[in-house]
């Protein structure tokens, strides 16, 4: 029985290992979570983990989703509120995803907009937001741009799963050549089935047949991999997965 405990602690501690390599975090977490197994995976996960979760495109959209479903305007009217009081960099960014999250990408992008024009111009989380509410206005070159500025000023966002995507998305739109790369990246970094069905849809277009036959092994594999996931894994992906399917029966 003690050695199944050990053995768990050393599983947990070898998938938090491959996280922390994935998302290049600092080597020394590898050293903590090998000596310390039960311990560092505890520290890692309240650390490093859960807040990669809780920025992830998935846990922002499930928090949408239910929001929405209780009070549909209560995000934007709580922020609005906050930057009518207080019009900060802070409140505007705040009422800027609100307003992206509800539909409303015009009106988002004026405030990343503003807010970017000030001494917090090369801000990570602004440079992001501001790229997404580009993206969502259908302007893919000034989201690539904003994206390569954000990569500049903190590499790292470079393998973080949203940017990687919305690069890729971006590259793709406009025909750019580095858009099989920019995918392939972003499935280093996925944390959904969205990158592989997106780069799926790409490669279909593309006039080579082993782009194609990627695209179809990409389609099979979310199809696949669909049948072991959890309910809400299922229904975070539904759309992927539909896709997916919708493919294959063409």
């Amino acid at each position: 029985m003690r050695i199944f405990g050990i053995s768990l602690y050393v599983i947990i501690a070898l998938f938090f290992a491959v996280h922390a390599v994935r998302t290049q975090q600092n080597m020394y977490w590898l050293l903590i979570l090998f000596l310390f197994p039960g311990l560092g995976s505890a520290v890692y996960f309240f650390v490093i983990y859960l807040p990669s979760l809780r920025q992830s495109h998935g846990a922002r959209a499930a928090t949408r989703a239910i929001s929405q479903l209780v009070d549909p305007n209560r995000a934007v009217r709580e922020a609005r509120t906050d930057f009518d009081r207080a019009p900060t960099v802070a409140h505007r960014m705040r009422l800027g995803a609100a307003l992206l999250d509800a539909g409303n990408a015009v009106e988002a992008l004026e405030h990343y907009q503003a807010a970017v024009s000030g001494p917090f111009s090369s801000d990570p989380a602004l440079l992001q937001g501001l790229a997404r509410a580009q993206f969502a206005s259908g302007n893919a070159s000034a989201t690539q741009d904003t994206l390569e500025k954000l990569f500049a000023v903190n590499p790292l966002a470079r393998r973080q799963p949203e940017p990687a995507l919305l690069y890729a998305r971006a590259l793709a739109m406009i025909g750019a050549p580095g858009t099989r790369a920019a995918f392939e990246m972003a499935l280093t970094s996925a944390s959904d089935a969205a990158p592989r069905c997106l780069y799926a849809d790409w490669l279909s277009a593309q006039p080579d047949e082993a782009d194609r036959q990627r695209a179809r092994e990409l389609y099979a594999e979310i199809v696949h991999d669909a049948r072991h996931w959890p309910r809400h894994a299922r229904e975070h992906n539904s759309e992927w997965l539909q896709r997916a399917q919708a493919s294959q029966s063409r």
